[in-house]
């Protein structure tokens, strides 16, 4: 796995201005796809964004940051021997294209080549038990060694284990912080380590970016769209392992289990998930044979292309922005729902939405529901 695959790449202008427009407070992955669908490109959204907030009802303006800021966050990237990938490109990990909303910029370090390979997640308890470790570093070893890739999100214990079994055969570490701020700190030369042999460490979040509590549910979002399935060797009744098996399910990901004592309270998440249907697991052929049959069917990459600017529809007037936000509250309800309410062209209604949401407004939700905040 030595050489990225070749593809359509985004020119270093449009990098610029992808990168520009989703660190632009307020714009986060839904609402970049819908500006960029919206008006063509990320280098004229960013010309449009001020008039939009303001259309929003934003109290202040948020500040775009400047082609100096983003070039240094680009030349940042490059002294890491990183880059960054954009979702159309062929290094760009291809089941995390069938998430919702999925990050438009992805900063990576080391080989594009191994999101090539179907991937598994492996998570669990930071304070794991010697035999959790032992089991999720076999389970790694092992699922590498059928070809599999092996993603966690370099926490310690579980997380650490599973990148540790399966360093030869290819890993791949998510981070909640910027890809320069590895978190635990002492999982630093493990990073190294994974991009020097041929794995992959990727981020969402920005050069510099101390991960903070929330960013971690991030993370594992990443973590769990990233794989086929994932698998739980260890985790407390209120974790950030289960959350990832929340969201894996949700995905329509295969969510595995390996069972323990129900006097460790490390195993009680672990066991209350096998009680809910979760596949269990003592050996990683209980993995590979339930994961073999969706190889195949994992998402096709598609060519990298800004889509067309269709904004051909009236812009909405005031009238039509009180319609929609007297149709929102603080429920989240469907943007279907608010189209039939309102009576509105679908596009007006999207841009009313994308305007609040500029604005610090609006809340979106699973399934594309919204909310007012």
């Amino acid at each position: 796995m030595s050489q990225r695959s070749a593809g359509p790449r985004l020119s270093d202008r449009q990098r610029l201005s992808w990168l520009r427009l989703i660190r632009t407070p307020n714009v986060g992955p839904a609402t970049f796809r819908d500006l960029i669908n919206r008006f063509g490109s990320a280098e004229a959204a960013l010309e449009i964004l001020p008039e939009l907030m303001i259309s929003g009802g934003a109290s202040r303006i948020a500040r775009i940051p400047s082609v100096a800021e983003a070039e240094a966050e680009l030349e940042a990237a490059r002294r890491a021997g990183a880059r960054f990938v954009g979702i159309g490109e062929a290094d760009y990990p291809p089941l995390l294209k069938s998430m919702d909303n999925p990050p438009p910029l992805l900063a990576m370090k080391g080989e594009g080549a191994v999101f090539r390979l179907p991937a598994v997640a492996i998570v669990g308890a930071r304070n794991a038990s010697l035999a959790g470790i032992k089991m999720a570093r076999t389970l790694a070893a092992e699922l590498g060694r059928d070809g599999y890739g092996i993603v966690s999100g370099l926490a310690r214990g579980i997380d650490t284990a599973a990148h540790q079994g399966s360093l030869a055969t290819g890993t791949i570490g998510v981070l909640a912080g910027g890809l320069d701020m590895p978190y635990p700190p002492e999982n630093a030369g493990l990073c190294d380590e994974i991009a020097e042999r041929g794995g992959a460490i990727i981020s969402e979040m920005p050069f510099g970016w101390q991960p903070r509590a929330q960013d971690f549910p991030r993370r594992n979002r990443l973590v769990a769209g990233a794989g086929l399935g994932l698998v739980v060797v260890e985790a407390a009744q209120r974790s950030g392992s289960l959350i990832s098996a929340r969201l894996a399910g949700e995905m329509g990901r295969l969510v595995f289990a390996v069972p323990g004592s129900p006097l460790d309270p490390r195993a009680a998440g672990t066991n209350g998930l096998l009680k809910d249907g979760a596949t269990l697991v003592t050996e990683a052929s209980d993995i590979s044979s339930a994961i073999a049959p969706l190889v195949d069917t994992q998402m096709p990459r598609t060519p990298l292309e800004e889509p067309p600017d269709f904004s051909v529809t009236p812009p909405p007037g005031e009238d039509d922005r009180a319609r929609v936000i007297e149709a929102l509250g603080p429920t989240p309800v469907a943007v279907d729902e608010i189209i039939r309410h309102t009576g509105l062209h679908p596009a007006q209604v999207f841009m009313v939405l994308l305007e609040l949401d500029l604005a610090g407004r609006l809340e979106r939700h699973a399934g594309g529901n919204v909310s007012l905040i």
